[in-house]
């Protein structure tokens, strides 16, 4: 049977992630020290694990409402009124979803018809533009650069909006880079968003995910944004929640009420542990947040540092648990470069390529991991440069 012809075109002519290409390499080979996956090495907090297991034990194990429960939606609610200053109606105006994945499929999915043109800061994660083609949408693709802090830029946004532009996807504070957009910036694309009339789609995945004095600031706290500005996170990031599986998307009724729809027909509802353990998060949660904060700011700089002195330059990241140095000192692409290392040193990081054609120069490091994972494959990376440097 020739299923070439049976199955759908838009998917097949899809990519597989760049990401899961090195994970699957370094779990076929021993001794390998992975740098590649997003993924916190602390365990989900005790208190939030305790409470699933006591749903679990009291045999709360039917479905939820497909908004997901009242009471968690109330505290997503407090939650983001109190750490980013923006209320929304539990009712009408959050949606629980299976993972902010999920979440960005079902927005991008409700706004973008037939022809909508999708526009995509990159370097970015993985699956902004390939859900734009499988909605039927054209990503246009906007190249974020070293020099501009990896910021998307007003003069940019401006460049690229045409009459059929439907979405600015806004991917901030930024994986793969570690971009964060501060108030300023967000202000300056407000202005051109408004002037255009189209409507954004805020990932706000690791706005917990800041350092320095200035904290995250959500583009639905920019004037008049709100309305324009479907938010869009979870509990993966901030609260070392990843199996858990569990997001939601923050918007205005019209669009969440179409993105339930799909959800509806689709999952039906979140996982009902997941959301009973993300309720006591979000209630006695803050000071884990911090706690993890600490450490992945303490990594972040060691890692820089290094980096720095091995002469891979790199940008100082402001957010998420990611660092993005330039591999050109090695004289080799990006694919090559992590593919060499990991089988010369055991040492597995993701080619900027896999986020973008413009990530061409760069590997994307994940510092989300062990201070001791860190280091051991800091001292192979380094071991991997010397032994290239002497071969050529």
């Amino acid at each position: 049977m020739d299923y070439t012809k049976l199955l759908n075109q838009r998917l097949t002519g899809l990519k597989p992630s760049g990401i899961r290409r090195f994970f699957d390499i370094a779990n076929e080979m021993d001794h390998v020290i992975s740098l590649s996956i997003g993924e916190p090495d602390f365990t989900t907090p005790w208190h939030v694990r305790q409470e699933g297991i006591e749903t679990l034990r009291k045999g709360q194990t039917w479905y939820s409402p497909n908004r997901g429960f009242e009471e968690l939606r109330k505290q997503i609610s407090n939650y983001y009124a109190r750490r980013f200053n923006v209320e929304y109606d539990p009712d009408q105006e959050i949606l629980v979803s299976v993972g902010g994945s999920e979440a960005i499929d079902l927005c991008i999915r409700a706004l973008v018809q037939e022809g909508d043109e999708v526009l995509i800061p990159q370097p970015a994660f993985v699956c902004y533009e390939p859900m734009t083609i499988m909605a039927g949408g054209t990503p246009v693709i906007i190249e974020t650069k070293a020099e501009d802090a990896f910021r998307l830029t007003a003069e940019q946004l401006e460049a690229a909006i045409t009459p059929r532009t439907k979405l600015l996807i806004l991917p901030f504070p930024n994986n793969p880079t570690g971009a964060v957009m501060r108030r300023e910036h967000l202000e300056a694309i407000a202005k051109v968003i408004e002037k255009h009339d189209i409507l954004v789609l805020s990932d706000e995945i690791y706005g917990e995910l800041t350092y320095g004095k200035e904290r995250h600031v959500s583009f639905a706290d920019i004037p008049h944004m709100k309305e324009r500005t479907i938010v869009v996170s979870g509990f993966s990031k901030a609260y070392a929640m990843t199996g858990w599986r569990l997001g939601y998307a923050l918007g205005p009724e019209p669009v969440i009420s179409q993105m339930l729809k799909l959800h509806q027909y689709a999952i039906m509802s979140a996982p009902t542990t997941a959301q009973y353990a993300a309720i006591e998060a979000l209630k006695h949660g803050d000071n884990d947040i911090e706690h993890m904060r600490e450490e992945y700011d303490m990594r972040r700089r060691l890692i820089v540092d290094e980096f720095g002195r091995m002469g891979m330059t790199c940008f100082e990241p402001e957010g998420a648990f990611y660092v993005f140095p330039s591999i050109q000192v090695s004289g080799m692409t990006s694919e090559d470069f992590c593919e060499k290392l990991i089988y010369a040193q055991r040492v597995a990081i993701v080619p900027g390529t896999a986020f973008g054609d413009c990530g061409e120069g760069f590997a994307r490091v994940s510092y989300s991991y062990s201070l001791k994972h860190i280091q051991e494959a800091l001292v192979r990376i380094e071991k991997f440069l010397n032994e290239k440097h002497s071969e050529g």
